[in-house]
C-alpha cells in the first residue's frame, strides 16, 4: 500500500492519509527486552470535524455516532499495540479506524410499525378472561 493511497473505509468513502496523524511510541507489555528500545505502539489519529472525506451528512452520522470516543475537537484516536511490528501495527489501527467509520455510516432502516392479527388479540384476550376466571373461582371458593 503505496503512503498516498487513501484509506478505504467503503466504497464511497476514502480517508486521503493526509489526514491521519501516525505516531509511534514505546508499547508496555510482554516482548522482553525489546519492547524497552523500539517504538511499535502506533496512535493514529483523525479529525472527523475538519475531514474533506465526508459529506456533511456522513460527518453528521459518524460525528453522532462515534461521540463518546471523539475529544472535543472532533478527533478520533485509535492505538495498536498487538504486536511487536510498527508497521503491523499500524496497519492494524488503520483497519480499525476504518471499521469504526464503516460502523457508523450504516444508516439503520426505519422500523416498520406492524399491527397485532385479529387472532393473536383474540387468544390474548381468551387466555385473559380463562386466567381472571381462574383466579375468582380460587376467592370464591373459600371453604378451604
Amino acid at each position: 500500500m503505496a503512503p498516498d493511497d487513501p484509506l478505504q473505509v467503503n466504497t464511497l468513502v476514502a480517508i486521503p492519509r493526509a489526514e491521519l496523524s501516525v505516531r509511534a511510541s514505546r508499547a508496555g507489555g510482554p516482548g522482553g527486552q525489546h519492547v524497552n528500545t523500539s517504538s511499535t505502539k502506533v496512535e493514529v489519529t483523525w479529525n472527523v470535524a475538519a475531514s474533506a472525506a465526508l459529506t456533511d451528512a456522513a460527518k453528521g452520522r459518524v460525528l453522532l455516532a462515534l461521540a463518546s470516543r471523539l475529544d472535543a475537537d472532533g478527533t478520533l484516536r485509535i492505538v495498536a499495540s498487538d504486536t511487536r511490528s510498527q508497521r503491523q501495527n499500524r496497519d492494524l489501527a488503520e483497519e480499525r479506524l476504518a471499521a469504526l467509520v464503516r460502523r457508523a455510516l450504516v444508516v439503520p432502516r426505519p422500523r416498520k410499525k406492524t399491527r397485532p392479527t385479529r387472532a393473536s388479540v383474540e387468544r390474548r384476550l381468551t387466555e385473559k378472561k380463562r386466567s381472571g376466571a381462574k383466579k375468582r373461582d380460587r376467592r370464591l371458593r373459600g371453604d378451604d
